[in-house]
């Protein structure tokens, strides 16, 4: 597997349990249990109960095309200045005079990165998630501040 984690050693621990999802977010199957697991290079081998080979694995309905999950409220609290991707939606966008610019509709997993897609007053605008553009996150309050690439957000 390929882990979307900066820890999997944490994550991915005898006796977790999962939930295969589909690409809408819909569990498919029933929960497996992690058995062991070990990294392999950038990724992660998992062995789970019940399931002795990688072709019993494959033979289970739509394997394929499926993300293995874990309940948001089991996962470990970001430290102060990270957030979850999936925590993002709603938060209040503003500039760093505080002037208010609307609410991230939607976060994208983008072969460039992770995007933001912010609904303005007027319309609605795209920010790549990365340091050079986005400032400080206050998780409590639901907001972020952007330092938006000039022309980005002009009418």
């Amino acid at each position: 597997m390929f882990p979307l984690t900066d820890s999997p050693e944490d994550v991915f621990v005898r006796g977790r349990e999962f939930q295969m999802v589909d690409l809408a977010g819909e569990p498919v199957g029933a929960p497996l249990v992690v058995e062991r697991s070990r990294g392999f290079h950038r990724q992660w081998l998992v062995k789970f109960e019940g399931l002795d080979s990688r072709t019993e694995l494959e033979q289970l309905p739509k394997w394929r095309g499926l993300f293995v999950t874990v309940p948001a409220d089991t996962l470990p609290a970001p430290e102060d200045d990270e957030v979850y991707h999936h925590e993002l939606v709603g938060f209040a966008v503003q500039l760093e005079d505080g002037t208010s610019l609307g609410l991230v509709s939607e976060v994208y997993q983008l072969p460039s990165g992770v995007t933001l897609e912010v609904q303005g007053p007027k319309r609605e605008f795209m920010v790549p998630f990365v340091k050079e553009f986005i400032g400080p996150i206050d998780r409590a309050a639901r907001r972020l501040t952007i330092r938006p690439p000039e022309g980005l957000i002009e009418d």
